[in-house]
């Protein structure tokens, strides 16, 4: 009984921390419509996690190394090309979930894909929420020259933002972000994370920071009662995570739809 109640405590815990940062940093992703690219990056992990799995190193390591290289790589090439992230995202990601697939153990692929979160350890736990908070840091150092460059990148410019520099650190903040959440729902449905919370909130709220805050807290909400659900009911945790967060993002629809 103590090993269950220590493993759903973790599982918690972690589902706490990893919702609120994928939350809040993806107000900032669907306020920019780039919703494609968060859902996407999860896709992107895959190698690396069969690399994990194969030669028997941490898998958030391979996945978070092959999220920085493609958020490098799709920066770079937004620059190069002036093609839009999602244009750039949507050609790299199929591909690497075909390697990946090709690559993971059969054994290991439901996990992978969907996510193991009754597999959590401390260790697990204190790099999700380690993660979690310097992703919120540094976005909030950034946030509000994220959205300046969101309604004008040159207005920004003229500020003194680097805006380029500014988009990198976001990627590369969101890459972190989605290789801890891969843990709670998997690389098929880790994009849900920095998604569905956010467009959640966005139906109710007012202003910006109220936007962010009940985004953050929406990924919390959604973690945490797929997490319970399924301990009790031992099922996979992943979907219903997404089926939390759906139901979520109904209910606020309904808040809208009503104030009309």
């Amino acid at each position: 009984m103590n090993c269950i109640t220590e493993a759903l405590t973790l599982s918690l815990l972690t589902g706490i921390f990893v919702g609120f940062s994928a939350g809040y940093l993806g107000s900032l992703m669907v306020l920019e419509r780039m919703s494609l690219v968060g859902d996407a990056l999860s896709h992107v992990a895959l190698p690396g996690l069969a690399l994990g799995y194969l030669y028997n190193f941490p898998p958030f390591l391979g996945a978070f190394a092959f999220l920085f290289t493609s958020a490098v790589i799709i920066w770079h090439l937004e620059r190069v090309t002036k093609l839009s992230f999602e244009t750039i995202v949507g050609a790299m990601f199929t591909l690497a979930l075909a390697i990946g697939i090709l690559m993971i153990p059969d054994v290991d692929l439901l996990e992978a894909l969907f996510g193991n979160i009754t597999t959590v350890t401390g260790i697990d736990t204190a790099v999700a929420v380690t993660a979690s908070v310097i992703a919120v840091l540094l976005t909030r150092m950034i946030y509000k020259n994220l959205v300046l460059s969101m309604i004008s990148e040159e207005l920004a410019t003229s500020k003194g933002v680097n805006v380029s520099r500014v988009n990198l650190l976001y990627l590369v903040l969101v890459s972190l972000v989605v290789a801890v959440g891969i843990k709670i729902v998997g690389s098929l449905l880790a994009g849900f994370l920095v998604v569905v919370p956010a467009a959640a909130a966005k139906n109710i709220s007012g202003n910006l920071f109220k936007y962010a805050m009940v985004s953050a807290f929406f990924g919390i909400v959604s973690n945490c009662s797929g997490i319970l659900v399924s301990s009790y009911f031992s099922l996979p945790t992943g979907p219903l995570v997404v089926i939390s967060g759906f139901i979520v993002f109904l209910a606020t629809a309904f808040v809208k739809w009503k104030k009309k």
